[in-house]
């Protein structure tokens, strides 16, 4: 008797399956074309920096975001720490910036409109540096 399933494709199939991916090359050259439409690099070498250093960006912002999800659930100022994310995140993928609107009503004395007033952002700023000089202390005090 044959499992559920086999024998469902034929041969044809997967030679059409392999037909639609990319290849890395077309990939690569994909990448660099989109990076030139942006414009301000000349030379390919410029070309190929620019893409490791969006490639960095958009990975160090996800670790950012995740922390954040995580922070949600134990101590931490999650829904911040996702807008700090999000917000390098949108300099790369479109619907960041969407997402990071509806994040910013979330944080606490936002605007309707989603901005931080000055004294949100000085409380933010000496709470991170607090929390710094107490880890510190506990690290090597």
């Amino acid at each position: 008797m044959e499992r559920a399933g086999s024998g469902d494709h034929s041969p044809d199939d997967e030679v059409h399956d392999d037909e639609d991916r990319l290849t890395w090359d077309e990939i690569v050259e994909a990448a660099e074309e989109a990076e030139r439409a942006d414009g301000g690099e000349e030379t390919e070498a410029e070309v190929r920096s620019h893409i490791l250093i969006r490639a960095a960006r958009i990975s160090l912002a996800s670790v950012i975001m995740l922390a954040g999800v995580i922070m949600l659930a134990l101590p931490g100022p999650g829904w911040l720490v996702i807008a700090v994310g999000l917000a390098m995140l949108s300099r790369d993928v479109a619907w960041a910036e969407r997402w990071l609107a509806a994040v910013r009503k979330r944080v606490p004395g936002a605007r309707p409109d989603g901005t931080l007033p000055t004294g949100v952002w000085a409380t933010i700023i000496v709470m991170a540096l607090a929390g710094t000089a107490v880890g510190l202390w506990f690290a090597f005090g």
